[in-house]
């Protein structure tokens, strides 16, 4: 039920007003001046607020002036006689949602009422988003108490409050996106957007119009103006993941963002001021690219004013029985299961196991498992297909030698050893090995293996 209060030094239209909406099944209350209203509204929280303009002491404008904005702006409507209408319209400019014309008309009054409830809730509804998004990316939230993890909070929990551009570096899969939107949601932008863009998924030439936007005319098909990701997140922050993937003349136009500001529309001849916080990520190693010249040292410069770096999963594996029971509890939610935990073999398996698609890997592990357990606890076979494991103690079958092994020749071999199996499709082989496609394919170019047929890609 919306709470609507009125605000009149009248009692009659106070007593009319209060008739109305009781019938309409609104919770009414009533207030004969601005500063009973005022206290009124604090121990209430109405929806709405219906206040004469004119009134002794504390007037209509005053009133709007002097509500607090938490726990949220209930949606002010001003009532005033048709002579002082300009009056109205300033009150509007400080923040009054509508305003009424005396003699009221019923059924006008009704609409705007309805009206100004349907604001105030969505006001309350965005309010709340607000929160669960913050709950959720809050960086005290984000798992982990190996030392790298508390090193990469830290750094998080500095960066977050302040504008400087922040560089987010890891293998595919360890969360930079996570720890974008955790700087995000814990900095004053928090109610502003956050877009992400993946730069390597998008085509060189659509890229720059994703980003910056274009007019009319500007290349064949331009029939409409469009507003790029940038200017859209105007006040909040855009995330570049990938960023390492961006096209030469694309890595210029973000430095122009950066130093200047601004951008210029695809085909625009003018200038756009923009505000925005930039935080990009990439699993490439930027310094060799900038070696090779594919990278801007300049850009590269202005980008890494901050830098957060994510450890791979099997460098921190004393996170992962937290992980585990996140995920867990997660997936239990999501399909309705009540998996009460994870033996000591499955416990130890996942351990052990090496991860190379890291965290996205393993939540896709659990998921699968919680999904299929048919038991009160996770066991070795729930898990143990998806991890490749044989059929032994639940981890690879041989003793190290005591000179130790080359892990980036066996990883080698086996990514080989699995495009073979899996025919030359690259997609096939990931899942072999229990990877992303993404990231099967980033370490098969990291080592420069053979590169099968461009129609066995997927």
């Amino acid at each position: 039920m919306a709470v609507v209060l009125v605000v009149d030094n009248e009692p009659l239209q106070r007593d009319i007003l209060k008739t109305i909406l009781d019938g309409e099944g609104y919770e009414t209350y009533t207030a004969s001046s601005g500063e009973e209203g005022l206290k009124i509204v604090k121990e209430f929280n109405p929806d709405v607020v219906l206040t004469d303009l004119k009134m002794e002491g504390m007037d209509g404008i005053e009133l709007i002036e002097s509500i607090p904005g938490e726990p949220f702006e209930p949606s002010m409507v001003i009532m005033t006689a048709y002579g002082t209408i300009s009056s109205a319209v300033e009150a509007i400019k400080k923040g009054a949602f509508d305003y009424l014309t005396k003699p009221l008309d019923k059924d006008v009054l009704l609409i705007t009422v309805k009206r100004a409830v349907e604001r105030a809730e969505l006001l309350k509804e965005n309010l709340q988003l607000q929160k669960a998004l913050f709950d959720r990316f809050r960086i005290e939230g984000i798992i982990g108490h190996s030392r790298k993890m508390v090193e990469a909070v830290e750094i998080m929990k500095k960066v977050s409050s302040s504008p400087a551009t922040v560089l987010i570096l890891g293998e595919s899969g360890t969360g930079k996106e996570l720890v974008a939107r955790a700087i995000h949601y814990n900095s004053l932008r928090r109610t502003k957007p956050f877009t992400a863009i993946n730069c390597a998924a998008i085509p060189e030439n659509l890229l720059e119009s994703e980003l910056f936007g274009y007019e009319i005319g500007a290349f064949t098909g331009a029939l409409s103006r469009r507003i790029g990701l940038i200017e859209a997140t105007n006040g909040g922050t855009l995330f570049l993941d990938e960023v390492g993937d961006l096209p030469q003349m694309t890595q210029s136009k973000i430095l122009r963002v950066l130093q200047d500001k601004e951008i210029r529309r695809l085909g625009g001849r003018d200038t756009i001021k923009v505000d925005v916080r930039i935080i990009a990520a990439t699993n490439r190693d930027i310094e060799k690219e900038l070696s090779k010249g594919a990278f801007r040292e300049d850009l590269y410069y202005r980008l890494k004013v901050v830098t957060v770096e994510l450890p791979p999963l099997r460098e921190r594996k004393e996170d992962i029985p937290e992980l585990i029971l996140f995920f867990l509890k997660k997936y239990n939610q999501e399909f309705g299961k009540r998996i009460k935990g994870i033996d000591e073999g499955a416990m130890k398996a996942l351990i052990e196991y090496h991860w190379p698609g890291n965290i996205r890997q393993l939540e896709s592990v659990i998921e699968r498992a919680v999904l299929m357990c048919e038991t009160s606890s996770i066991n070795l076979k729930d898990i143990k297909s998806e991890l490749r494991f044989s059929q032994g103690n639940g981890i690879l079958d041989f003793d190290l030698p005591d000179e130790g092994i080359n892990f980036e020749e066996m990883e080698k071999e086996l990514m080989k050893k699995a495009m073979t199996k899996a025919g030359g499709v690259a997609a096939k082989a990931a899942r072999l090995l229990g990877m992303s496609y993404k990231t099967f394919w980033y370490r098969w170019e990291k080592f420069n293996l053979r590169s099968p047929k461009k129609d066995t890609l997927s």
